[in-house]
């Protein structure tokens, strides 16, 4: 038997900078979190229309390739409608297209925070979808 309470997180991390995202990867795993890793926009659009039962995605905005963070975003979104999106970047950000159920986390961002977020937006999502299907 089963405990929803006890269900791993999986969490697609998105950031074309190797250290920052095996950084963030790593403290994720250590906190329990099952990782997927892209490395590109074009990657993480691929994971988010895969069978991955994904539960949140944190993407940096800026990517090499001719997507960003914010195409993932949408993917993620149009793939998994209510799916909790945390965003970052180093850069300022002058065009941010904001989507509800998500957070921005300027660089540099404590990991801890990201997990505390994921754990958050998440459990916002599965108390939604619990009382959507008993309801």
């Amino acid at each position: 038997m089963s405990n929803n309470n006890e269900k791993l997180l999986i969490v697609l991390v998105v950031e074309d900078e190797w250290l920052l995202r095996s950084c963030v990867a790593d403290y994720l795993q250590d906190a329990g979190c099952v990782v997927v890793e892209a490395e590109t926009a074009e990657r993480a659009v691929a994971l988010c229309e895969s069978e991955l039962p994904i539960d949140v995605v944190f993407t940096d905005i800026s990517l090499p390739g001719a997507m960003d963070g914010w195409d993932v975003g949408e993917a993620a979104r149009a793939a998994h409608a209510e799916i909790p999106v945390l965003y970052t970047s180093g850069s300022t950000i002058e065009h941010a297209r904001p989507v509800s159920g998500s957070r921005f986390f300027h660089k540099p961002y404590r990991p801890a925070d990201i997990l505390s977020a994921c754990q958050k937006l998440c459990g916002s999502q599965s108390d939604t979808r619990r009382r959507s299907a008993h309801g």
